[in-house]
């Protein structure tokens, strides 16, 4: 009874799985997925799928082709808003909610972008795990079954029932016969790795182009914690000046005024200098903003910056430019024109909440 239990509930993770990869795209753009985190656990809503099938009444209901009617009279009277009407005694429709893991959450989406796995550089400094094979078990998923011992195992309850016949030798498992293999998860040391992410708060980025910054980062960091172990976060926002804050302080400001991109990427550097040396540490610069600077000679001492201080020590350093009806979206351009051949440095423009999964496919697909 087990080990029907144990396969039903694989099948289910699958299909569930498989229903999180079909409308992952949805997910992501609805950002359905970030409401409900707990520690470790995401809920994501899935659709309950009925098969349709019909219902016969009694004759002279009503509707389409019954009754009395002239013509021009409405076939119905429509469907009740949400919220409105009275109570009846017809259910609803619900939503199955299940909960995912966030480490499955990062294998989803790197299957679905086809992200390749990061190839971390430094010292081993933080404990990651690894998985490896240490035996065999009588119950495990298809894809680890031990097709020799199961062979073996077979062989032996043909031999003591007395059924094994040695002119045709056919050996046929039955469940009790399979086994799998077993696994032990041992620390593995791992990179040390920081992001740094840094949003322009100025008067021309809106809520939405927040809310778009806000569902963008929740995936960037749920793939790199997947790759890297305790990773640390930091976030500095910006108007015409720079300061680094918490991660709800990020996600929930509001403020006007001009924008000086120089100003975050100064603190950027300081943040590398005093606390993160190249040597030891991963090091990840995501930056966000509309695109609009306060002056030509600020973008001139950004490159600056980018060329001296920040890239020759960064793993990656990637610029999310999202669209917004005040911006100019002139600084994704200079970045282009300087950087074009500069494998450090990405770009990527997101021109709404559609483009987020091509935006992080444009980000994290190097495997750098």
């Amino acid at each position: 009874m087990s080990q029907k239990i144990d396969q039903d509930h694989r099948r289910f993770r699958e299909i569930v799985r498989g229903k999180i990869k079909q409308n992952l795209r949805k997910y992501i753009t609805q950002g359905e997925m970030i409401g409900k985190r707990g520690k470790d656990l995401v809920s994501i809503p899935l659709p309950q799928i009925d098969i349709p099938r019909f219902r016969y009444g009694t004759k002279q209901m009503g509707g389409v082709g019954q009754g009395d009617g002239k013509p021009g009279d409405a076939l119905g009277q429509g469907e009740p808003k949400p919220g409105t009407g009275q109570a009846g005694d017809r259910p609803g429709e619900h939503l199955l909610e299940v909960e995912v893991t966030m480490e499955e959450l990062a294998q989803i989406l790197g299957e679905e972008l086809k992200l390749p796995n990061i190839e971390p550089k430094g010292k081993e400094r933080i404990v990651a795990k690894k998985d490896r094979y240490t035996g065999v078990r009588r119950t495990g998923p298809e894809s680890l079954r031990h097709f020799r011992r199961t062979f073996k195992q077979a062989l032996r309850r043909q031999i003591a029932m007395g059924i094994y016949n040695k002119d045709n030798p056919i050996i046929v498992p039955i469940r009790d016969d399979k086994r799998y293999r077993s696994w032990k998860t041992e620390p593995l040391p791992q990179s040390n790795a920081v992001i740094i992410y840094m949003m322009d708060v100025s008067g021309s980025m809106g809520d939405e182009q927040k809310e778009i910054v806000r569902i963008e980062s929740f995936w960037i960091d749920t793939w790199l914690k997947h790759q890297y172990q305790g990773i640390e976060s930091r976030f500095v926002i910006h108007d015409a000046m720079a300061k680094e804050v918490d991660r709800e302080t990020f996600f929930r400001t509001r403020e006007s005024g001009g924008t000086m991109i120089s100003s975050a990427y100064k603190l950027c550097a300081k943040l590398i200098d005093t606390e993160y040396p190249p040597s030891e540490w991963n090091i990840y610069p995501f930056h966000f903003s509309d695109g609009d600077n306060w002056s030509v000679d600020d973008t001139v001492t950004c490159i600056d910056l980018l060329k001296n201080q920040i890239l020759p020590r960064t793993n990656l350093f990637c610029y999310g430019q999202v669209e917004s009806p005040y911006g100019s979206g002139q600084f994704i351009k200079d970045l282009q024109e300087h950087f074009d051949a500069d494998d450090n440095l990405v770009t990527s423009e997101i021109k709404g909440k559609e483009a987020i999964m091509d935006s992080i496919r444009d980000f994290l697909g190097r495997g750098k």
